[in-house]
């Protein structure tokens, strides 16, 4: 059973479907409910099975009762993929306290809320595979994302500690730092801006949401059962 945070879209719908597609059941949160039956809708028409729990998981009353619903549901809880994220971009001397915290809250106390919550099933039975989503951006930073830098590079450092102290109980903690991936936002780029952001990419494309899920899948497979405490770019080389 697998448990993915935004869920509904993007990065986060390509891991749903990747877990479906390889027989999981799968609970997906957000905040847009509609975008949540949606997707729900979607991995039952390929044959999957997925439930949606609405979950803002900046709360921690709602990754508790998201870690709940997945355990009342499915009775266990294997995987859970720390997805969930937003982005409020500005230059620091402008950077407003609301914005900071509002991406460090979701993107980075969020995850910590639900690898609390969910640590606690995966101890009693002795497995689990948890991945944070993270970025390039915590590795290299970005001007005009100072607040999204460091709570995607706090995800990393609590990607290290906490697979440090999950280790003896057989439940490995690694991190994804995704790239240049094809969104809507990139989508709506020009052909000049694209152009030069495939030159930093010595793949020279940017990257999918399934080249992010594949990865994904695998740290959370068997085969991964000796990786914890990594971080894998999924960047096409922008970052070696």
């Amino acid at each position: 059973m697998a448990v993915v945070t935004g869920g509904a879209k993007g990065i986060g719908l390509a891991v749903t479907r990747a877990f479906a597609r390889g027989g999981a059941r799968v609970v997906l949160s957000g905040r847009d409910q509609a975008a949540l039956d949606g997707a729900c809708a979607e991995v039952k028409r390929e044959g999957g099975e997925a439930i949606a729990a609405r979950a803002d998981v900046a709360q921690e009353a709602d990754a508790n009762a998201l870690c709940e619903r997945a355990l009342e549901a499915f009775g266990k809880a294997d995987i859970l993929v720390n997805n969930a994220g937003v982005t409020k971009d500005g230059l620091l001397l402008r950077m407003s306290d609301a914005d900071w915290d509002q991406v460090l809250d979701t993107n980075l106390k969020g995850a910590f809320h639900c690898i609390r919550a969910f640590a606690k099933p995966m101890v009693k039975q002795r497995w689990g595979r948890i991945v944070n989503v993270s970025s390039v951006i915590g590795l290299i930073g970005n001007a005009g994302q100072v607040n999204y830098a460091a709570s995607k590079a706090g995800l990393i450092g609590l990607t290290k500690a906490v697979a440090k102290e999950l280790a003896s109980r057989h439940i490995t903690v690694n991190a994804v730092a995704p790239g240049f991936i094809e969104t809507a936002m990139t989508g709506a780029l020009n052909e000049k801006v694209r152009e030069g952001l495939r030159a930093q990419i010595p793949l020279g494309r940017l990257g999918s949401a399934d080249d992010v899920a594949h990865a994904v899948a695998f740290l959370c497979s068997e085969e991964a059962g000796y990786v914890t405490g990594q971080v894998l770019t999924v960047d096409g080389g922008m970052v070696m």
